[in-house]
């Protein structure tokens, strides 16, 4: 059907008369660019940007294969209700979708079939953007794009070139007022240059080859190349992020075992906004869930750096420790949160992969350890070996074998053995034995950790276990046994002095400034501050992903390219499988798809040094980098010049609205993206920030999480899931599936449980206005909630009311009227303005639909439906069911879309004003009369009318009430004379 053309003829609003509706309106909207946003500059500039800026969008959807249940809608219903709510507000409103669109489905998909993910992928978007335009979502499409496309790609990429070619400077005044933040690498190269900063080993800068400028400035980047643990998954054929690794030490995709080993890898330095992440968290107004998930992942941690010298080791490095032959000694740091129970200390731990021990995968003979145990060596510390690298070694490949999940678990007991190693306590001077243990990892802190074991439960058992010393140095309290069990709660200090330093006596605050400060004026500590975070791991053994903007010369110094030479684009490539994929092979090494292009591989550039020959990164982007900016480039999605104008930028971004920190105006998504997306967004945009290129540090002011649609799911005598389409049966008689008996369960609406309902089905069968009113009335929007098809009949019916109370069903004339509404419907009309302006703004649209039903059933009882009422109720309906109220607001006789027509508003406070009000005549506590009372009734008046109601006057026979309770206007209660 052709935009303009009219409705079918008839005129009753059924399923079918509803989708011509729709798809009228849809294609209107789409023509006139009814939902396009202005911006104040630039290719999409336009009069609406003298508005307030409004912007709210959806999370990144992924175009997966199967399209959307109705499960998906749901936020996005959410979201498009609010937008057309504001653009009726008279607000310029940002809303659009784009596309997620990198991701391990789509390569799996590839590996499998031989088809290119680009195929897959522009298929998955097409389909979802015809599901996406079905329900009405008011997208302006100009501004829609995928991670995929080049031009995005590009600017991706160059994204990445500015965290490359940036530092983090924990001294530098940031824009916030507080210290910190990311200052181009040049600066800190010409630091370097001038001498204003040394390099680590003395030598002039002009003294140092280009590779070891590099190897200098690769120390501060905040993306870095570092031969990091990671998760290695030969399954998938790639490494994974923590948080793509299940509990049980698998792949979140695909359930496949994953290993730890050492990988050159590209790691972004987040932990260097640790801080940052963490207090900004009190600027934004998203779930205290949210902020709790993400506080407690950052994990901040305030505490010391404390030196342990170990004797009989010269140095370290992760390559090649090296064992003292004549007295020399390492320094062997440990972060503690405690410093002032260093007294306490009587052993230390560090992790099986610790540069101290030698190289992670080196033999006996490469060990560090000493050839054999040192005098004093107790019998349980060590697991019966011969010899220290025996141990040591053994250890190790016991521990390569456990996941990091089973390493730190609180269940079960802490395995160990002796290094041979000992270091030396700061405070007092005493050796104290070092041992390897799989429950300290490496990416934690530096290590390595000293052991308290009079005050922490994990120290304790681990020293019962080895027979070490405990020695208390807090005061427990009155009647605690040390001898069972680790104090962990506060006390005052004692045994823990020296000859430059008191402790005893003092409070835990005292205790830990006095230590810090002795420690930093002997050189043997500092203050510290920590995270549970580490930086992020951002390489993929991948082909669909966006490819690195460096390439590396002979030496292997890495080169960014210029940004004429972006973007980079993926080659074609004739196998997509990694070569691993051997899911149980630990030692399998990956080589990613890219490996093949060997021409793409080793182009020939001129970066400023004649024509030479480099090689490309062969692994890609994870698909995190494409959502960590996308809300910036929705605000400028063709400016070829930059991420976004600055004045547009500003205009959607900066701070605004009662001293708001800026960043989206409303974002909606699920909770399962608390951590990573989130996280990752505002690492980027505060680098951005720091750099200049946005206006505030924040990408999203409000966030809201909504929550799932769960429905019915049913499986066989096997366990097996079922279609639930097919099940047939009831509660009383039992559920059945082609004859054989199916239990029912609850479960969230997926493929996996097979009880998928699609929005397409429930368009064709109810109309995509139903749908949506059905879905936005089944409950808050932050709370999870049940499908059920046969309750979508009620939605059907509201809007059939509708319909029945503007239109003519046979003949589909226009039957209001222009008469006056009485009184009673003018104060119903006020109370529901107010009340429905009011929900609406709290995001409580089911109880909008409430009170919106309540004044279209009062209209039906009508004997003709006033204009001056009906009118504003389909403004009000708009939002929620926008094509039929623009199929109603035309027919009665408006030439343009209601989109920004104003929402109602009450125009006479005093109808909100109730001049009567209902009393309820009560007979000990039961209901027995109701009476319609003037508001400022007298209790005298209101005891006499509720007195003289029939059935009181019934119950009291003449006699007079015992006692009669009056709460003027609303209640009175009888109680009657005994029997």
């Amino acid at each position: 059907m052709a935009a303009g053309d009219s409705v079918e003829p008839e005129h009753r609003y059924s399923a079918e008369l509803a989708g011509a509706v729709e798809s009228k309106w849809q294609g209107l909207w789409e023509e006139r660019g009814t939902f396009d946003a202005d911006n104040p500059v630039g290719d999409l500039a336009g009069p609406l940007a003298d508005r307030p800026p409004f912007f709210v969008m959806d999370m990144f959807p992924y175009p997966s294969g199967k399209g959307l249940h109705v499960g998906h809608p749901l936020g996005y219903i959410a979201t498009d209700t609010v937008a057309r709510y504001h653009r009726m507000k008279g607000d310029n409103v940002l809303y659009t979708m784009g596309f997620d669109a990198f991701g391990l489905p789509a390569e799996q998909y590839a590996v499998q079939t031989g088809q290119h993910p680009r195929i897959t992928t522009e298929q998955n978007i097409a389909t979802m953007r015809r599901q996406l335009r079905s329900l009405g979502l008011s997208h302006d499409l100009r501004r829609s794009f995928a991670t995929t496309d080049d031009d995005y790609v590009r600017w991706t990429q160059w994204i990445f070139l500015q965290i490359f070619n940036s530092w983090y400077d924990d001294d530098a005044p940031n824009a916030e007022g507080g210290t910190g933040r990311a200052r181009p690498i040049a600066e800190l190269e010409e630091q370097f240059a001038n001498g204003t900063r040394p390099t680590p080993d003395g030598r002039a800068w002009a003294d140092l080859d280009a590779a070891a400028r590099e190897g200098v400035l690769g120390e501060y980047r905040l993306a870095y190349i570092s031969e990091a643990p990671v998760n290695w998954c030969p399954g998938l054929g790639t490494v994974l992020a923590n948080e793509e690794v299940t509990s049980e030490g698998r792949s979140e995709r695909g359930d496949f075992p994953v290993f730890h080993k050492k990988l050159r890898q590209w790691m972004m330095r987040i932990t260097a906004y640790g801080d940052r992440l963490t207090k900004d968290l009190a600027k934004i107004d998203w779930p205290d869930k949210v902020r709790s998930m993400q506080s407690h992942w950052i994990g901040e941690s305030h505490g010391a750096t404390v030196v342990f010298r170990v004797p009989g080791v010269t140095q370290f490095t992760e390559e090649e420790p090296s064992r003292a032959a004549d007295g020399g000694e390492a320094r062997l740091e440990v972060f503690t949160t405690r410093p002032d129970t260093l007294f306490g200390a009587t052993f230390m731990v560090v992790a099986p992969e610790h540069p101290l021990l030698g190289a992670e995968h080196a033999d006996e003979a490469g060990l560090s350890v000493p050839p054999s145990w040192p005098e004093g060596t107790r019998p349980a510390w060590t697991g019966g070996f011969a010899t220290p690298a025996e141990a040591v070694a053994a250890y190790r490949a016991h521990a390569a074998a456990r996941t990091e999940e089973e390493r730190t678990a609180e269940a079960g007991g802490k395995t160990g053995v002796f290094t041979g190693l000992y270091g030396t306590n700061p405070v007092n001077g005493t050796s104290v034995p070092i041992f390897v243990a799989d429950y300290v990892l490496m990416g934690y802190g530096t290590g390595a950790i000293m052991a308290v074991p009079a005050h922490d439960d994990r120290d304790f058992a681990f020293a019962r276990t080895f027979d070490l010393d405990i020695v208390t140095t807090i005061t427990p309290e009155e009647g605690f046994d040390t001898e069972a069990a680790a104090w962990t709660g506060d006390g005052v200090l004692v045994n823990s002095h020296n000859e430059e330093i008191d402790l005893d006596g003092l409070d835990k605050a005292h205790a830990i400034a006095a230590m810090t400060e002795w420690l930093e004026s002997r050189g043997l500590g500092h203050a510290t501050t920590t995270y549970r975070l580490r930086d992020w791991l951002f390489s993929r053994q991948r082909y669909w992903g966006e490819p690195f903007p460096v390439v590396y010369d002979e030496e292997g110094v890495v080169h960014a390219l210029p940004d004429d030479m972006l973007p980079v684009t993926l080659p074609e490539v004739d196998d997509f499988s990694p070569r691993t994929f051997a899911p149980d092979d630990a030692d399998s090494q990956p080589e990613a798809p890219l490996g093949r292009a060997k021409e793409w591989l080793r182009p020939v550039l001129d970066l400023g040094e004649g024509l030479r020959t480099y090689h490309r990164d062969t692994n890609t982007m994870p698909n995190w980098a494409g959502s960590c900016w996308y809300e910036i480039r929705y605000v400028d999605p063709h400016n070829d010049l930059a991420l976004a104008d600055p004045v547009n930028e500003a205009y959607w971004m900066g701070p605004r609205r009662n001293g708001a920190t800026g960043g989206v105006d409303l974002y909606v998504g699920g909770v399962e993206h608390a951590v990573l997306h989130l996280l990752y967004s505002r690492f980027w945009q505060k680098v951005l920030f720091d750099l200049g290129f946005v206006s505030t540090s924040e990408p999203f002011h409000k966030l809201f999480n909504q929550g799932y649609i769960q429905a019915y799911a049913y499986r066989d005598d096997r366990g097996a899931y079922v279609p639930a389409e097919e099940v047939q049966g009831d509660e009383e008689h039992g559920f059945t599936w082609k004859g054989e008996h199916v239990t029912r369960e609850y479960g969230k609406m997926g493929k996996s449980l097979k009880n998928i309902v699609t929005p397409d089905a429930m368009s064709k069968a109810y109309g995509a206005d139903t749908l949506r009113v059905y879905e936005m009335s089944m409950g808050p929007l932050d709370l999870s909630r049940p499908w059920d098809t046969r309750a979508v009949v009620g939605s059907q019916r509201f809007l059939q009311r509708l319909w029945r109370n503007v239109l003519d069903e046979e003949t589909g004339e226009v039957t209001v009227v222009d008469t006056p509404a009485d009184q009673g419907t003018r104060r119903l009309l006020a109370r529901t303005v107010d009340e429905v302006t009011t929900e609406f703004e709290h995001m409580r649209v089911n109880t909008a639909i409430a009170r919106l039903i309540v004044l279209n059933n009062h209209l039906t009882g009508l004997s003709a439906v006033p204009r001056e009422v009906v009118e504003p109720l389909v403004l009000m309906v708009s939002p929620v069911a926008p094509h039929i109220a623009e199929e109603l607001w035309q027919r009665l006789g408006h030439e343009e879309s209601l989109s920004r027509e104003p929402f109602p508003v009450v125009s006479d406070p005093s109808l909100l004003v109730d001049d009567t009000v209902t009393a309820i005549v009560q007979v000990n506590g039961k209901v027995r009369a109701r009476l319609e009372v003037p508001t400022d009734i007298d209790e005298g008046d209101l005891r006499e009318q509720a007195l003289a109601t029939e059935p009181i006057q019934r119950l009291l026979q003449g006699r007079e009430p015992l006692k009669v309770i009056v709460r003027a206007p609303r209640l009175v209660n009888v109680v009657p004379p005994r029997d």
